[in-house]
């Protein structure tokens, strides 16, 4: 495949896909008519959304597995066993077809249980035959992960699709172990369902992908850097993994605490031990499939954003690594003791507290009941110090689940809840400390003089500075041993709060950055320009939206600048209301830029077309991230792939947008 030459694309969720075949979501042989239309329009890429196996959550960067494929993308009646089944499995499959083809966004919840139930019927009339078939037994020698796979699904199947956390036996367990249940032979006509559908879903993509290079078009994967901690690896595999800190993102200005997104972090010290091992197999398998991958969150290969597991929020996060401030630094900047304990442990004065009450119940409650709840509150969460009309919180409070936890009234456990990241520092090991991000705007930070902050902020300075150097190294090993695994070409989620070492290591390895218009601006100046094209770097993938933010059509109307954009790319004539001449200009001049790969989400493509428009354009979004819902993740095509297929307007704008080359970095006298 021709990977290194510039190419348009379009991110489609395989889900998302309508063919007459498919039973009320997008299956891996839909890829198929996915890619004929692509080559119609002159699309050289496909990138798709993960593919693995999540079980009845509906998020694709929650897997259980790393391995295994998702059963929701089964095409069943491409089944070597389907032809024998008998009439009651295709009355099924018609029932469920005829029930979700309708539906606007599909339901993963119930497509998925009636996929698996009709699996169980097929499956339960043919499992003597499947058992003996040397093709299966062939396979699962080939694919040595799938043993652990079907016996974690079995066990959490027997437990009603609990976390293994929370399962009576086997919540703990070792190789041997797993292997016994694998070799257990009352147990392998359980274990078997998973392997048959795990062996079929393999052999469809495996096709679907062939079919797509047959047709000149490259296929990009996307592997979440992070596992679910419900998942099987995590079960199977937890030396690899540390599962006391939870993986998510700094806060910024779309999410003042931070995320927090439950996943353990990577024990890279162990990893490295069998030379990384999983992550190596990981590739390999994705390699059967792809010529190019995302990495997700490549951040997260230099430095992870890390919270407490007691912890909502990660407000009180920290990069890990990174080279401590340490007690010793805080002695030397004149702290004695109770000035440390100043800096890292939240202070609540007497009155402090007593206005908060009074300001939330002073006219519910008399003065003598507002002292019964603040005597509670001193005895649930609250420790005094020494004589003085100050409060500590008591030790026993190890994080925001605990405040939680004291049942207080809501009002009084919100001001808890802020006050516990009142603090300048977090000491996460003892004599180890890690700045807060908005220690700024504490009140122990506040009550420096110019000189002490001065001090502390040039000391913050030197520990990021040699902190940059330990997250260079380490991106730089972990992201060469992915490199070296696999023929495949790596394109990085670079996006967030970016170390300057990570363009750096992303450009000496090759490996394509992200640049997303809306947000490639320059940050620091004051009314902050978007970047112009031509100083795109040709090591990258640009797009005008991603999967976790508004489709270009809802920006436009709802979110953007207009004035400033239109100015940006020279047409300050730009409707206002979103049309297909507007998305033609705003998609050409993004595919203008110098980027390998100009990559769109089909949502933003079928704009170019008068026929594909939603009535509402926030209903054409993939995810929207901090909520939890039945929307997210479950977007459909508007019609069925042959239908968009004739719509000759949107082959001949996609084809255009095809053409565009990239635009020429002026010279200074030009």
């Amino acid at each position: 495949m021709l990977i290194n030459k510039r190419l348009l694309g379009t991110v489609v969720p395989v889900g998302a896909l309508r063919t007459k075949k498919g039973i009320g979501v997008g299956e891996f042989a839909d890829l198929c008519d996915f890619a004929v239309l692509c080559k119609k329009m002159r699309v050289g890429l496909i990138q798709i959304l993960p593919v693995n196996d999540t079980g009845f959550e509906s998020s694709p960067y929650s897997s259980l597995t790393a391995f295994g494929l998702h059963p929701l993308y089964l095409s069943i009646e491409e089944l070597e066993e389907f032809n024998a089944s008998d009439n009651s499995v295709k009355k099924q499959i018609k029932s469920a077809r005829e029930k979700f083809e309708h539906y606007k966004r599909f339901s993963h919840y119930e497509v998925l249980k009636a996929k698996l139930d009709i699996c169980r019927n097929i499956y339960n009339s043919n499992k003597e035959a499947i058992a003996k078939k040397s093709s299966l037994l062939s396979w699962i020698e080939q694919n040595q992960w799938v043993k652990e796979y079907a016996v974690y699904r079995r066990l959490k199947e027997l437990n009603e699709g609990k976390s293994w956390k929370e399962w009576k036996e086997y919540s703990i367990v070792n190789v041997k172990e797993i292997e016994s249940l694998w070799d257990d032979k009352k147990l392998r006509e359980e274990h078997f369902f998973w392997v048959w559908l795990q062996q079929a879903l393999d052999d469809q993509f495996s096709r679907a992908s062939k079919k797509i290079e047959e047709a000149g078009i490259v296929l990009e994967g996307d592997l979440p850097i992070l596992m679910n901690e419900d998942s099987c690896d995590v079960w199977a595999h937890p030396e690899i993994f540390i599962q006391g800190l939870s993986a998510g993102a700094p806060p910024d200005m779309y999410s003042p605490d931070g995320q927090n997104w439950g996943f353990p972090i990577y024990n890279w010290e162990a990893q490295e031990k069998d030379n990384f091992a999983w992550w190596r197999q990981r590739l390999a398998v994705a390699g059967k499939y792809y010529h190019a991958y995302r990495i997700d969150h490549v951040l997260g290969f230099f430095r992870i954003w890390a919270s407490s597991h007691h912890d909502y929020s990660s407000a009180l996060g920290r990069f890990v690594p990174y080279t401590p401030v340490t007690y010793s630094d805080l002695k030397k900047l004149g702290f004695d003791k109770s000035r440390i304990r100043w800096v890292t442990q939240p202070h609540i004065p007497t009155g402090e507290l007593w206005d908060a009450l009074k300001r939330n119940w002073g006219n519910l409650f008399s003065e003598k009941e507002i002292a019964a709840a603040a005597d509670k509150i001193f005895s649930a969460a609250l420790d005094r110090v020494n004589k003085e009309e100050l409060w500590l919180f008591k030790q026993n409070i190890r994080g925001e689940k605990d405040i939680d936890g004291l049942g207080l009234h809501p009002s009084i456990r919100n001001y808890l809840l802020a006050k516990w990241k009142d603090r300048v520092f977090i000491e996460y090991e003892k004599g180890f400390f890690f700045p807060i991000w908005y220690h700024k705007n504490t009140k122990a930070y506040m009550s420096f003089s110019e000189e002490e902050k001065k001090a502390l902020e040039e000391l913050l300075e030197k520990r990021r500075i040699k902190s940059e150097k330990t997250w260079s190294a380490l991106g730089n090993k972990l992201l060469s041993v992915l490199v070296e695994s696999s023929s495949m070409l790596p394109c990085a989620e670079d996006l967030g709060a970016v170390p300057e070492c990570v363009p750096k290591v992303l450009a000496k390895l090759k490996i394509l950055g992200l640049r997303v218009t809306r947000w490639f601006r320059a940050w620091d100046k004051e009314d902050k320009p978007y970047i112009s094209f031509d100083e795109y770097p040709q090591l990258s993938v640009c797009t005008a939206a991603v999967h976790d933010s508004s489709t270009v059509r809802e920006w436009w109307e709802k979110e953007a600048d207009q004035a400033q954009f239109s100015g940006f790319i020279g047409v300050p004539s730009l409707p206002k209301i979103y049309n297909p001449g507007t998305a033609k200009i705003i998609l050409s001049k993004t595919a203008s830029a110098r980027s390998r790969f100009r990559v769109f989400q089909i949502q933003d493509i079928l704009h170019l077309s008068n026929n594909w428009y939603s009535e509402n354009p926030a209903d054409e979004r993939i995810n929207v991230p901090g909520t939890t819902n039945d929307f997210n993740w479950t977007y459909r095509l508007p019609a069925r792939i042959d239908k968009i297929a004739k719509d000759r307007e949107l082959i001949i704008a996609v084809r255009e947008l095809s053409r565009i080359k990239p635009v020429k970095k002026k010279l200074p006298n030009e």
